[in-house]
């Protein structure tokens, strides 16, 4: 189905497209990046503990799985998805302040929960928006994109600092003052009215287009990306919490994560050197034993005398058990999914994505309160089936790309 055509009016370019595009993504990851590796942190240091956390971190990611592809549909279909970014930033800001309520659990679970509806959405529109002025003007994605991982980063740092000077009290600040910020941005955000065609994000067109990718191919591989994908909710609930239980400064707390992201990034720019020509089944292969690695290599690191540059070793791992599953993603929909129906497959992923990681978010609470770093050892079976799940899609892959 072809697009319908441009209108006289979004033929015309806004003024610095690029650099509003660039502030809105640099303010909207500042909040995440502190969200992360410090909320948890907080959660601790208000007195609730392990499996408490455990739900207010996994109920979001369940309900964040039916609103997020809603909202984004809708930010479609509205007159402009700018106005509908700025609506959920000011909700996101407002609801925010509701961790500066006495903090008792039922508090900071709704809070969280009705949190989760409006911020989740940011990203994506963000997305939308800049990938409309792409397709329009030819503008380039990645370069106003990775001032959103720069920020990412720098959040993981600076609030590091900040939390060794304030202690943990300082996170609901910190959120608010970012949302606040990408509020002002978002007020910014260049006006290109409605897409021209509808998200395919939309339940409708999940719906309609299963059928023709629920093959076996697309079913092992997206499971598989999935379940390795949520062996990794035990590491985002309660490493640093784990950190700090050892001793290490929230300080270097934050520079632990904040280098997981280099490495990340690293692997972003390296791939197509290092992995072009790998098959994208073997790609996710790799990624999986690198998860297996991390997963057995965590537990053993304190107790072992490797220290903190043991931790950075590990931490490098991040390259291959997140960026090369992304990466391997991508490639795979762009390989195997016809174009029209990319955004249902990219539905489905999510989907499965988020609905693992909050099911293994939940069990990580039990798993940190009786076995705490060891914990861990439980993530090496998730990441097994993951990579089983990958091998079964190997078996079954097409012999030729959707295009060849």
């Amino acid at each position: 189905m072809s697009l319908p055509p441009l209108t006289p009016e979004q033929l015309v370019k806004p003024r610095h497209f690029e650099l509003r595009m660039s502030l809105i993504f640099a303010t909207l990851f500042v909040s995440l990046g502190t969200h992360l590796p410090y909320f948890p942190l907080w959660l601790q240091a208000k007195g609730f503990h392990a499996e408490q956390i455990a739900v207010i971190l996994a109920a979001p990611m369940f309900l964040r799985v039916v609103t997020t592809p809603l909202l984004t549909a809708l930010a479609d279909r509205a007159r402009d998805r700018a106005n509908v970014y700025i609506a959920l930033v000011a909700a996101s800001m407002l609801l925010a302040a509701g961790y500066f309520l006495p903090p008792t659990y039922a508090i900071v679970l709704v809070v969280s929960l009705a949190l989760t509806v409006v911020w989740t959405p940011h990203s994506p529109i963000a997305d939308s928006l800049a990938l409309s002025g792409v397709r329009r003007f030819g503008s380039n994605y990645t370069s106003m994109r990775k001032w959103g991982s720069i920020s990412y980063l720098c959040a993981n740092v600076v609030g590091g600092f900040i939390l060794a000077r304030t202690g943990a009290e300082a996170v609901p600040a910190i959120i608010f003052v970012a949302l606040a910020a990408a509020l002002a941005a978002g007020l910014l955000a260049p006006r290109l009215g409605r897409p021209r065609r509808a998200s395919p994000l939309s339940a409708a067109d999940i719906q309609h287009s299963a059928p023709t990718l629920l093959n076996a191919y697309f079913l092992y591989f997206t499971l598989g990306v999935g379940i390795i994908t949520a062996s990794h909710a035990f590491l985002y609930g309660f490493v640093s919490i784990y950190w700090k239980s050892i001793g290490i400064s929230d300080t270097v707390v934050g520079l632990l994560w904040a280098w997981g992201v280099v490495a990340e990034v690293c692997m972003f720019v390296m791939f197509t050197r290092i992995f072009g020509s790998v098959s994208v089944a073997t790609v996710m292969l790799i990624a999986a034993i690198g998860a297996i690695v991390r997963w057995i290599a965590f537990p053993l690191i304190w107790p072992l005398g490797l220290g903190i540059a043991g931790f950075f070793g590990v931490q490098t791992l991040h390259a291959v058990s997140v960026a090369m599953v992304l990466i391997g993603l991508q490639k795979m929909i762009g390989e195997t999914v016809s174009e029209e129906r990319t955004g249902a497959a990219q539905g489905i992923a999510y989907f499965f994505n988020g609905f693992f990681m909050a099911v293994v978010t939940l069990a990580s609470g039990p798993l940190y309160d009786r076995f705490g770093v060891d914990g861990f050892l439980a993530m090496i079976p998730i990441a097994l089936i993951g990579l089983a799940l990958i091998a079964l899609a190997a078996r079954s892959a097409p012999q030729r790309s959707v295009g060849g």
